[in-house]
């Protein structure tokens, strides 16, 4: 390792949870909601109950030392901190691989996987998939330290990834990345194109092609209907962040009933989480898997400084044609979806296409073993 690449140990200090104790023991509630569900957002009985979780039974320490069971590292990178896990295969054939989170999401999502990657042979797969796996927090996120002036887009993001990577020594690797992590991996296609062999993501950014519009398909048909639904309904948060994302973090800085309310309402929504008619994001993640999520965001105070990138590139959506070889993987409640003739009218090269029965936005999260599966069948081709 460089000088500029240092190890890493998550640390937080009892002073931070005894304040987080007391917040939560002295929060002031607004009225319920006066509809039933979530149609307001998320429901006061709901929040309590996930309050009262997290001030009584959630352990910290044993998602701290989950994550510590990696090994971390920070390296300065265009005036940055970055955080990332790196865990190295054994296999010396492995191929690098770096992946890469969104909002409200972290690291976190990716804890049933990296193992799976990096030794397939002891979960069930072929040590001839292994992978050297790097997964970054964002800048402004996790244990990444925060932007302190504009100018930290997606495409800035898929530069500083390029450079993290050739200060790990790896001159070619892949690339993979859901939400905010999509854009950024679309974004080292046109980049980081010298070094980067390929690219896998499981929300495609494309336009629907207008000639479609007359001959649509029912999967085309419910995606059109599931984004109008989105644009009405659940895109709030994002309008939000791109444009005050300040006025915003002073409320969830304060908060943590604010900031785990604004990040679990879109688990609600975008999880595949309906069982026997009912939504319910228990129906996809634990409590315990949300709040660990939850408290990357808390214990860093990073409500505002997530929020910015929003404000960076969600107005400006990064829509050029890719011509390196792409693998894309549709689960069926992923909040923007395409079908692969959409698709091919932006990627030229797709080597890897497949639409699941179930799973989310957070597919690394909420099917963990399907998702590795893309992931492997995707780059086996480029091996």
């Amino acid at each position: 390792m460089t000088d500029t690449i240092k190890p890493f140990s998550i640390a937080v200090d009892d002073a931070q949870l005894d304040d987080l104790r007391q917040r939560l023991n002295a929060t002031r509630w607004p009225d319920a909601q006066t509809c039933e569900g979530w149609e307001q957002g998320m429901p006061l009985d709901y929040a309590r109950e996930m309050a009262a979780y997290w001030l009584e039974k959630y352990d910290w320490r044993r998602c701290e030392a989950t994550l510590n069971s990696w090994p971390q590292f920070t390296a300065e990178l265009d005036g940055l901190n970055i955080h990332f896990i790196h865990r190295r295969s054994p296999h010396s054939h492995a191929l690098p691989l770096i992946i890469t989170h969104g909002w409200p999401g972290s690291v976190i999502e990716f804890h049933k996987i990296i193992d799976a990657l990096a030794e397939p042979e002891k979960y069930g797969g072929d040590a001839a998939d292994a992978f050297h796996v790097v997964a970054p927090s964002l800048p402004g996120y996790g244990f990444s330290s925060k932007p302190a002036s504009t100018g930290m887009s997606v495409q800035n993001i898929a530069t500083v990834w390029g450079k993290l990577m050739a200060r790990l020594g790896y001159e070619k690797w892949v690339a993979q990345g859901g939400d905010w992590g999509s854009m950024v991996t679309q974004c080292i296609a046109e980049s980081e194109a010298a070094h980067c062999l390929g690219i896998h993501i499981n929300m495609p950014i494309v336009a629907p092609d207008p000639e479609t519009m007359d001959q649509l398909t029912p999967t085309e048909q419910s995606a059109l209907e599931d984004m109008a639904f989105y644009n009405e309904w659940d895109s709030a948060y994002a309008k939000q962040q791109s444009t005050r994302p300040q006025t915003l973090g002073y409320g969830l800085a304060d908060s943590p009933v604010g900031q785990m309310a604004w990040i679990v309402e879109k688990f609600y929504a975008w999880t595949d989480c309906e069982k026997n008619g009912v939504k319910h994001p228990e129906n996809a993640l634990s409590k315990d898997e949300m709040l660990d999520n939850v408290m990357l965001y808390w214990l860093n105070n990073c409500a505002a400084s997530s929020g910015r990138l929003y404000w960076e590139s969600f107005r400006t959506p990064e829509l050029a044609p890719i011509e390196m070889p792409l693998g894309c993987s549709v689960f069926p409640r992923e909040i923007f979806r395409a079908s692969r003739r959409w698709a091919e009218k932006r990627y030229a090269n797709i080597i890897h296409w497949n639409e699941l029965d179930r799973g989310g936005h957070f597919a690394a999260f909420e099917q963990p073993e399907m998702f590795i599966a893309e992931v492997r069948n995707c780059f086996r081709q480029l091996r």
